[in-house]
C-alpha cells in the first residue's frame, strides 16, 4: 500500500463518524407523502449514547488502541443494534488489524442496515479493492457517487479511478479520475493517477503535467517509491534533466533500498 493509500485509509474512520450525523431514518412526514429526513434533534437517547461510545471508539482507534476501540465499538452497538455506523467503524478497526473476514462481515452487516449510504459504499469499495475483489469494488463507488448528498464525491472518484488502475483499465480509471480533478484539483492521488494513465499511454507531456502539478501540492519526502520511480521516468522522457534528477535524489535519500531506486541504477527506464 502507498502512502498515500495508507493515509487515506486512517480517515475511514472520521468518515464513519461523519455519516453518523447524515443518518437516513425519518421523522415527520411532508405534503408530499416523503419522509423528511433524521436530524440530531431527532436522536433517541440510546442513538445518543451510541455516538458517544463511537467518538471515543475513533480516539483510540486513532491512537492505535485498537482492543479498547473495539469494546467502545461494542457498547455503540449494544445501545444502538440498527446503527450502521457501529458495525462500519468495526469493519474499519478489523481492516486495520489485517482480519479480513471479520471487515467483511462488519461491512456486510452495515450494509444491510444501510444499503445507499455513500460513505459506507465508498469505504467497502476499497476494502474489496485492497483484496482483490475489484471487479466488485465499481458497484460499490457507483452507488456512493449516485446519492445526492454525498459531501466527497472525489473520494470515491480516486478510489475507484485507482482499482481501475490495479487492473490496468486505462479508460475507465481516466473516467473516474477526471471528475474527481475537477472537484479537487489539489489532491496528490488524483494526479498520481492521472499520470498514471497517461504514461501507460505514452501521453508523455500530459502524464508530465500532472507529475508538475504534484510537485506543487505533494511533500516529496512524503512520495512512496513507485511514484518518485514513476516521475523519473517521466521526466526521463521528457528530456527535463533538473526535474529527473530531483526526483532520484529523493528516490535515493528516502528510499534508497527499494527496487525503484534499484531500477533506477541500472537505467531500467523502459521495463
Amino acid at each position: 500500500m502507498t502512502d498515500f493509500a495508507q493515509r487515506r485509509f486512517k480517515c475511514l474512520a472520521a468518515v464513519a463518524l461523519a455519516s453518523l450525523l447524515a443518518g437516513c431514518a425519518t421523522s415527520g412526514q411532508g405534503p408530499s407523502g416523503k419522509e423528511d429526513l433524521k436530524t440530531v434533534s431527532d436522536q433517541t437517547s440510546a442513538q445518543k449514547r451510541a455516538e458517544i461510545r463511537l467518538q471515543l471508539a475513533i480516539g483510540y482507534f486513532e491512537q492505535g488502541n485498537y482492543p479498547i476501540a473495539l469494546d467502545e465499538v461494542k457498547k455503540a452497538i449494544s445501545a444502538d443494534p440498527q446503527g450502521a455506523n457501529g458495525y462500519s467503524l468495526r469493519a474499519i478497526i478489523y481492516m486495520r488489524m489485517g482480519e479480513k473476514e471479520l471487515a467483511n462481515d462488519n461491512f456486510l452487516q452495515a450494509l444491510k442496515l444501510a444499503p445507499n449510504d455513500p460513505d459506507l459504499n465508498n469505504n467497502y469499495g476499497s476494502f474489496l479493492c485492497q483484496n482483490e475483489r475489484i471487479k466488485d469494488s465499481f458497484k460499490h463507488f457507483d452507488t456512493a457517487l449516485a446519492s445526492r448528498n454525498y459531501r466527497s464525491p472525489a473520494s470515491a472518484m480516486n478510489n475507484a479511478g485507482n482499482c481501475a488502475l490495479k487492473i490496468k483499465n486505462l479508460d475507465l480509471a481516466e473516467k473516474y479520475l477526471l471528475p474527481a480533478l475537477k472537484l479537487a484539483p489539489d489532491v496528490p492521488e488524483t494526479n498520481i493517477g492521472l499520470a498514471k494513465v497517461y504514461y501507460a499511454r505514452r501521453d508523455y507531456p500530459r502524464a508530465s503535467f500532472f507529475i508538475a502539478q504534484l510537485h506543487k501540492v505533494a511533500k516529496l519526502d512524503s512520495l512512496s517509491p513507485d511514484v518518485l520511480w514513476l516521475a523519473v521516468r517521466v521526466m526521463h522522457k521528457m528530456g527535463d534533466q533538473g526535474l529527473e534528477q530531483g526526483f532520484a535524489t529523493q528516490l535515493r535519500r528516502h528510499h534508497a533500498d527499494s527496487p525503484e531506486y534499484a531500477a533506477y541504477q541500472r537505467g531500467a527506464f523502459d521495463e
